[in-house]
């Protein structure tokens, strides 16, 4: 089976692939485009384990549109796929959806009170404006479309011409077992999201069209009385086309040439490679469930043969998990997907995740606190690609590794062009705590971001954006009631007067300062250097300079104004804090 080699090194993962896949083109179809291809079933919300399915072979047709060669993702909806389940959680669907199990995907109503008009369209809708944000080119397939004007004609007759052949390879792996060793490693419990992402392209565990009494038929029809699938072909006449079947689910029954009938599709294992053919695909990725003996895209590799065509070389990709997943408000059905992650991170991070992994590696995507994080670490990324100098305040220079490097070109565009960024880059874990303490005044959150910087204050509030929407979005929909941050109104009276003399010095130190550091800078400084002072140390004194109490005293610090701005131990980084509560509220909260 040939799979594109995953090296072990840190470097650029998509020149290799695009180094293979333009080497494979050439021997298979010298001169044409590149294929590459992805499959996405609307079935329901389109996750983000789903995204791994375009972005890898996104990220490999864009470095070879970069190098000036023609190409063509195609993304295949697979929108006459049969209509499963009901999925859990979906505004607008209830029990009654169960009625149109076994339908197309296209036939089902969509949930009520959405503009599309069925089922499959509502969730593709989604992830259209999804990859238009995220900068992915693609040419859109619909499977309905093609199976219904007949453009699949002559393939589903070559196969059903050829279903012997098709069975006698599909045996092969019908009573075969994983080994023991894969069996057990199956068995490791799985998220929700990674037995979706599980399910890779197309219906992985879809009937094969076993073999029944009036024998093996690769092709299933879709009732023409209730629109099911749940048919049985009960005889085919190759001479004529003439097949027959009948409805398990009404009753139902009829006999209609294949020559000319367009109302149903071959199986998963025998459209999949049928479309490698017909299409010509060089580079398609599969999921997990693809490396098992009998799976869809090990089989495929016989079958395609069939069909004059070859299998596309590609990789097995991983799982990606998702982290603060279930404290989630905006997920629907409990698996976030790619405009879940857009409302809280810029399309730029979204990208870079999937760039800087390997296929063959896992990762998270952060809906926790975790995003700061990676906010703070792309940040320096950026500062690095910068040549050691950055807009975002408090991130550091250096020099980047050339496989950093090439990830963070695939983030911030495109062969098109670079992607729309925000203006202004500010820390977006320091923008969170603005959208927390302001509650959505912009006025003041334009206040408090101004004073960051005084000597390059910003002018509006537009600067900032879009990150700071989002970082406001990622407040309002995945911070839990209980740690958002609320500033008293009042001093607390009774802790003030209960505070020792070094507690009061160490006020009385930082109240001295506040106008001479009122500054994002400023105030780090100050806040930091308070307990070194009051220890007898210089406030510029490093770590190293100092004895390992004085951590233990900065906390203590740090714990005693929380408490006396926001009744809690935690809060917003307090230079932030201090700049949105305002130096005279800040005065009066601490006692002056």
């Amino acid at each position: 089976m040939p799979i594109v080699g995953q090296s072990a090194e840190t470097t650029d993962w998509v020149s290799r692939f695009a180094d293979e896949v333009i080497e494979e083109s050439e021997r298979r179809a010298p001169g044409k485009p590149v294929v590459v291809a992805s499959g996405l079933s609307p079935s329901g919300p389109i996750h983000l384990g789903n995204l791994r399915e375009v972005m890898t072979p996104h990220l490999v047709a864009d470095e070879i549109r970069r190098r000036g060669r023609q190409v063509r993702h195609l993304i295949s909806w697979d929108d006459y796929d049969r209509y499963r389940k009901v999925p859990a959680g979906v505004p607008g669907v209830d029990e009654s959806w169960a009625e149109h199990i076994g339908k197309p995907l296209t036939s089902v109503p969509a949930p009520k009170g959405s503009a599309h008009p069925n089922w499959a369209e509502h969730f593709k809708a989604a992830m259209v404006d999804a990859l238009a944000e995220l900068g992915v080119e693609f040419d859109g397939i619909s499977q309905t479309a093609q199976y219904t004007s007949g453009v699949y004609r002559e393939q589903i007759l070559h196969a059903m011409a050829h279903r012997g052949d098709i069975d006698a390879i599909l045996d092969q792996y019908r009573t075969k077992k994983a080994p023991a060793a894969a069996r057990k490693q199956q068995q490791k419990p799985l998220d929700e999201a990674e037995v979706e992402a599980a399910e890779g392209s197309g219906a992985a565990a879809e009937d094969d069209g076993s073999s029944g009494s009036a024998g093996y038929f690769p092709y299933k029809p879709y009732c023409g009385n209730c629109e099911k699938d749940l048919t049985t072909v009960t005889s085919y006449d190759d001479a004529t086309t003439e097949l027959s079947y009948t409805c398990n689910a009404c009753g139902f029954s009829e006999t209609v040439r294949l020559n000319e009938f367009n109302r149903g599709k071959l199986v998963w294992k025998v459209d999949w490679p049928m479309r490698w053919a017909y299409e010509g695909v060089v580079f398609e990725p599969s999921g997990v469930d693809h490396s098992s003996p009998g799976s869809s895209f090990q089989v495929g590799g016989q079958i395609v043969g069939i069909f004059g065509g070859k299998q596309p070389i590609g990789p097995m990709y991983a799982f990606v998990g998702i982290s603060g997943m279930a404290k989630m408000s905006s997920s629907k059905g409990g698996v976030p997907t790619p405009g879940d992650a857009l409302k809280i991170m810029e399309p730029q991070l979204l990208r870079w995740l999937y760039a800087r992994r390997r296929p063959n590696q896992s990762f998270k995507i952060a809906f926790d606190q975790e995003i700061q994080r990676l906010y703070d670490e792309w940040d320096k990324l950026d500062a690095k690609v910068a040549g050691g100098t950055s807009q975002a305040i408090g991130t550091g220079g250096g020099s980047a590794l050339p496989g950093d490097i090439a990830a963070h070109s695939r983030a911030v565009g495109t062969a098109a062009g670079e992607l729309p960024r925000t203006a202004r880059v500010l820390p977006y874990r320091t923008l969170a705590s603005v959208a927390d303490i302001t509650a959505g005044h912009e006025d003041q959150a334009l206040r408090i971001l101004s004073e960051l910087d005084p000597d390059n204050p910003l002018s509006a509030l537009d600067e900032a954006r879009p990150r700071y929407d989002k970082a406001e979005a990622w407040i309002n929909t995945q911070v839990p009631a209980d740690q958002r941050t609320i500033v008293r109104d009042e001093p607390d009276a009774e802790l003030l007067k209960s505070l020792d003399e070094a507690s009061q010095q160490s006020l009385r130190l930082l109240l001295d300062g506040l106008a001479s550091h009122w500054s994002l800078d400023g105030l780090t400084h100050l806040v930091y250097g308070v307990p070194k002072v009051q220890a007898g140390f210089s406030a510029d004194a490093t770590p190293k300079e100092l004895p390992a109490e004085i951590k233990t005293a900065q906390r203590t610090f740090f714990a005693l104004l929380y408490r006396l701005l926001v009744s809690r131990d935690t809060g917003p980084r307090l230079p932030t804090l201090l700049l949105a509560v305002g130096q005279q509220r800040v005065r009066a909260l601490l006692g002056e």
